[in-house]
């Protein structure tokens, strides 16, 4: 153990609290000596090395990161945000525009524009903040391009990814101020999703995604994303799920894991302002996500899964029952005569053809099923079992 001293010598220095890193020696039996094992949780702030430089880890390998990259990398870490960056506009496109008429009228009626928005440091000099643009600006698109809208997207596939030739038409692009892009999202996406028909039990029926479950998932993507990076919100459509994609990767100690639990707002000023408009798509107390999970859970559907990617976080709302397939083959037969191999692939989601196989092995030999005498090969199907003489 000694050994290792100079080893966790390092560690302190790099987390001299010691929250962030646990370590463990490990043994294996009929092999000498010891391993020291150390996992390094994500960190709010950015750690240099011992040699002084930031590295970030890609693949096996781990890259030094320049100063070019050095603000990247602290949007990231939620350090610092893109929304507190000033944009080169009149400070009118915020302070005389419809949306925040509307909104000092109902909000602020007291107030006037331009003091309260130097107030909620909204104006910064002369110049709008990226915060304000955004949420006062009735189109910020133009000020803001190619970073602040949402494209729809309905492919007819249940492939892994969509292609042009699954898109059932151009993507559309829902624009304006966030207030407005939320609610205009959500309400299309609702809309284009009543139009999609799926297999259940009795037969073809619409598919049925809980409204809260896309209004939060809609409503994070747009809020809590990196506006430096430049790209939209994209929400995809499939046959038998809908995935909406943010730009920027997950910010400071916030993962995968932990995202139902933790809190970390990296646009602050986003989240607390939005929150003033009338009925606000956020509620701003760090449980938008996990309504939208126990929302699926009441249609006794599965938990969306997150994935952070190299550049955003993409959210799979899967169409997809909680019930086992056995359980799902059962229920189907109780109304149809026989079930095949597609069939069951339609109703669960599985999409491999030797899964399901498997499925009506364990099904046959538990007795439950039997099958359909005369059909076999790709014809093959199967039926309740009857009762042998």
């Amino acid at each position: 153990m000694e050994a290792a001293n100079g080893h966790l010598q390092v560690f302190e220095d790099l987390f001299p609290l010691g929250g962030d890193f646990l370590y463990e020696f490990m043994q294996c039996d009929g092999h000498p000596g010891l391993v020291l094992h150390v996992i390094i949780q994500k960190t709010k702030e950015i750690k240099r090395a011992s040699d002084g430089k930031p590295y970030v880890r890609r693949g096996s390998q781990s890259l030094p990161v320049g100063a070019d990259r050095l603000e990247s990398l602290r949007r990231n870490k939620g350090i610092t945000s893109f929304e507190s960056e000033t944009v080169s506009a009149p400070v009118e496109i915020i302070t005389n525009s419809l949306t925040v008429i509307d909104f000092m009228l109902s909000s602020v009626p007291t107030g006037e524009p331009e003091p309260w928005l130097r107030k909620q440091m909204m104006i910064v000099g002369d110049k709008p903040t990226v915060a304000g643009v955004l949420l006062y600006s009735d189109e910020p698109q133009a000020p803001l391009p190619k970073r602040c809208a949402i494209k729809i997207y309905r492919y007819k596939t249940t492939d892994p990814t969509g292609s042009r030739e699954n898109l059932a038409f151009d993507p559309l692009t829902i624009e304006g101020s966030l207030y407005e892009q939320i609610k205009a999202a959500v309400a299309k996406t609702s809309e284009l999703i009543e139009e999609v028909k799926i297999l259940g039990p009795e037969g073809l029926a619409p598919i049925t995604y809980p409204f809260e479950t896309l209004h939060e998932i809609i409503t994070n993507a747009v809020i809590h994303r990196d506006y430096g990076t430049a790209d939209d919100v994209h929400v995809r459509i499939f046959d038998n799920r809908v995935e909406v994609e943010s730009p920027g990767r997950l910010p400071a100690h916030i993962t995968t894991h932990n995202i139902l639990k933790e809190r970390f707002s990296r646009n602050g000023a986003i989240v607390r302002l939005i929150n003033k408009f009338p009925d606000p798509p956020n509620k701003d107390v760090g449980e938008g996500l996990a309504t939208a999970f126990a929302a699926m859970k009441k249609l006794k559907l599965k938990d969306p899964v997150i994935e952070e990617l190299e550049n955003s976080v993409l959210v799979n709302i899967r169409h997809e029952r909680l019930g086992s397939p056995e359980e799902i083959v059962m229920q189907y037969l109780t109304s149809h005569e026989e079930i095949n191999n597609r069939t069951v692939r339609a109703l669960t989601g599985i999409g491999s053809e030797n899964k399901v196989k498997t499925i009506f092995l364990r099904l046959i030999d538990a007795g439950q099923i039997e099958r359909v005498p005369g059909k076999r090969g790709s014809a093959s199907a199967y039926r309740m079992a009857t009762s042998s003489e």
